[in-house]
């Protein structure tokens, strides 16, 4: 029995079936080159497809040469690309999905590569960011640019490609900007109030039509409300959505708030499933053609209750298919709990900018060759790991694929490691769904799993002789010596594991995630001054805070604390402590904190080199990997585990 039917249901895009209800929204890759579409791109759009995707949406794909929004995007800017776009459509047709371009013009957000001219935008306005204000596109540039979004259209019909998403949100790019009374300050027929501002996506639409016919979808991608002063709010995006239906589009991708706007448009880890959901409900019930929600929609629940429960017509989930890209197919069949858990961390976008290709926490083989189609080995081993960590785990599992006899010890009586402790903090509950999924995981494939068995030299030279090794033991956390004189002190991992609580005034060395997350846990979740609150200060040497991320996990758990009255003191050394006193230097003075009850170590952790000191007096073959061979995150954990195994 099909445990989600509204989620399963065909529906309806003008003059196209498509087969189910899940959509799979634009996200970037970087795998095009100079625009065109590679091997690698195609392999990884049909692996969605062949997963169950009903419709794809591309990644940005841009309608002029001149302005590049990133280095590896994908273009339809001439006919010269219309041959890897057929590759493209031929490859997802084969799995009965449907498959479309965004197409998008940059404006203001382009790369600046060197030669590029100075950006266009609506009015003078720009990101913060910018270098150099960007200058007004005229009216006579405004007609060329509408003939190439129609132009592109057209290419892409014929390379046999199912419509095209107009981009036309977040304030991004030449339309969303011209949409944004953020950035659109024209006074011609283009600005001023609403019918302006939304002229231009309007003009597209006609064009795009025109030039395409009736049997070719048009989606236009709004925001619905900007969440920002002085942006659109849900009144405009209500209207916005009635004149593009009444323009011919066949559906309308609701999402909500603005590129710039940190953890608006891309919701944060932690932050509740169906983001813009509210968004799409309010503006279903104001038009008569079909409805896309959008936003940290990464389990089948909550998709199939969007749809029950009236508040879209269909489901965009990204980064869960680029997760898992058996992601429907396992949710039709019932398997969800096979569904390798996207955990909202957003590394899949950290390096895009920068050209790198997109990449996956928890997934580590986005590649040709993954952990679906990994071969056996030729010659099969004993392996065993030691350690059930991300790495260890993820190590022994694609080891058993492998063809290997793999045995898994844990010293501690459950698997997990760093994870379960990084689970403990506000916002990251779904890292228990990656411990969960890869134990499952490790079950299946027939992995010998031994809890609260430590390794010995013993073990390794008798029961384990002839093992090839794999140790992912972790690291330990850094303890300063010099301060452990004071009254009470304490580790963040010894906090977050449940063995042990501080006093009601904390001072945490060290303003990395670590620090930030515990004094996120340990603060009161109303800032009232109530008498029994924890007082939190965090003392970090560097410039600024968890100087190592910029999504918007960073940004909300940095407005928690703030509003929380956590106290954020950086440049700031730790120079002495005794049992009562915390002295520390800042901009070359001392200051004392005298009324601390507990000082709290989060300055980083090390490697134990014990495991790897034994491994060699066994002398055994061993590979040191996760962070007991250099401390990282999650992700390089998991993929370091899955490149060692995959070579034996």
């Amino acid at each position: 029995m099909n445990k989600y039917p509204h989620l399963f249901e065909p529906i309806q895009i003008g003059e196209t079936v498509v087969k189910n209800r899940v959509f799979m929204p634009p996200i970037s890759t970087n795998l095009a080159n100079k625009g065109y579409i590679t091997d690698e791109l195609v392999s990884h759009y049909a692996a969605r497809a062949k997963g169950g995707v009903g419709l794809i949406i591309t990644e940005v794909t841009t309608v002029e040469p001149t302005y590049i929004y990133l280095p590896g995007d994908i273009s339809i800017a001439d006919d010269s690309y219309i041959p890897g776009w057929k590759k493209l459509a031929d490859a997802v047709h084969t799995y009965g999905a449907k498959i479309m371009p965004q197409l998008f013009h940059p404006a203001y957000m382009a790369f600046p590569l060197p030669g590029t001219p100075q950006l266009i935008a609506p009015s003078t306005v720009g990101p913060s960011y910018l270098k150099q204000a960007p200058r007004p596109v005229t009216i006579e540039e405004l007609k060329v640019i509408i003939k190439q979004f129609g132009e592109a259209a057209a290419r892409v019909k014929q390379a046999g490609g199912d419509g095209v998403e107009i981009h036309a949100a977040h304030a991004h790019g030449l339309l969303g900007g011209f949409l944004s009374p953020l950035y659109n300050k024209r006074t011609d027929e283009y600005g001023g109030d609403i019918n302006g501002r939304l002229r231009l996506t309007l003009e597209v639409i006609e064009e795009v039509r025109k030039v395409c016919g009736t049997d070719f979808i048009i989606d236009v991608r709004i925001s619905g409300d900007e969440y920002s002063d002085g942006g659109l709010n849900l009144n405009d995006g209500i209207y916005i959505a009635k004149q593009i239906e009444n323009a011919g589009a066949d559906f309308i991708h609701v999402s909500g708030g603005t590129t710039i706007k940190r953890g608006s448009s891309i919701p944060a880890p932690g932050t509740k499933q169906g983001s813009h959901a509210l968004l799409a409900e309010e503006i279903k019930k104001h038009v008569n053609i079909p409805i896309a929600s959008v936003g940290r929609i990464t389990e089948p629940w909550i998709a199939d209750e969007l749809i029950a429960n009236g508040k879209t017509d269909i489901c965009m989930i990204g980064r869960a298919n680029l997760c898992d890209p058996e992601f429907v197919n396992k949710a039709m069949e019932g398997n969800e709990m096979d569904i390798r858990p996207c955990i909202g961390c957003l590394r899949c976008l950290n390096g895009i900018m920068f050209g790198k290709r997109v990449a996956c926490s928890i997934n580590p083989s986005l590649e040709l060759e993954n952990e679906d189609t990994i071969t056996e080995a030729n010659q099969k081993k004993n392996v065993l790991v030691i350690g059930g960590g991300p790495a260890g785990m993820e190590a022994a599992y694609v080891a058993k694929k492998r063809g290997h006899h793999v045995v898994l010890c844990e010293a501690e009586n459950d698997l997990g490691g760093q994870l379960n402790i990084a689970a403990v903090p506000i916002a990251k509950q779904d890292l228990t769904k990656v411990t969960q999924y890869m134990r499952r995981k490790l079950q299946h494939a027939g992995v010998e799993i031994r809890l609260s068995t430590p390794v010995t030299k013993e073990m390794l030279e008798n029961e384990f002789a002839g093992y090839e090794v794999i140790a992912g033991t972790g690291a330990k956390p850094i303890i300063i010596n010099a301060f452990t004189g004071f009254k009470q002190w304490m580790s963040a991992d010894d906090i977050l594991a449940g063995k042990a609580v501080p006093g009601r005034k904390v001072v945490i060395i060290g303003g990395g995630s670590v620090g930030c997350e515990t004094a996120d846990y340990l603060a009161p979740l109303v800032n009232d001054r109530f008498p029994r609150n924890k007082a939190i200060t965090i003392l970090e040497m560097a410039d600024e805070i968890i100087m190592n991320e910029s999504g918007p996990g960073r940004s909300l758990l940095v407005q928690r604390m703030m509003s929380k009255g956590v106290e954020v003191v950086c440049k700031a050394k730790v120079t002495k402590v005794d049992e009562t006193n915390i002295w520390y230097e800042k901009d070359g003075q001392e200051h004392c904190i005298s009324d601390a009850d507990t000082l709290v170590f989060a300055a980083g952790y090390r490697i134990d080199p014990a495991m790897e000191n034994m491994l060699k007096e066994a002398d055994t073959h061993y590979h040191i990997i996760g962070d007991a061979e250099k401390v990282g995150n999650i992700k390089d954990a998991i993929h370091r585990g899955y490149e060692i195994a995959k070579d034996i």
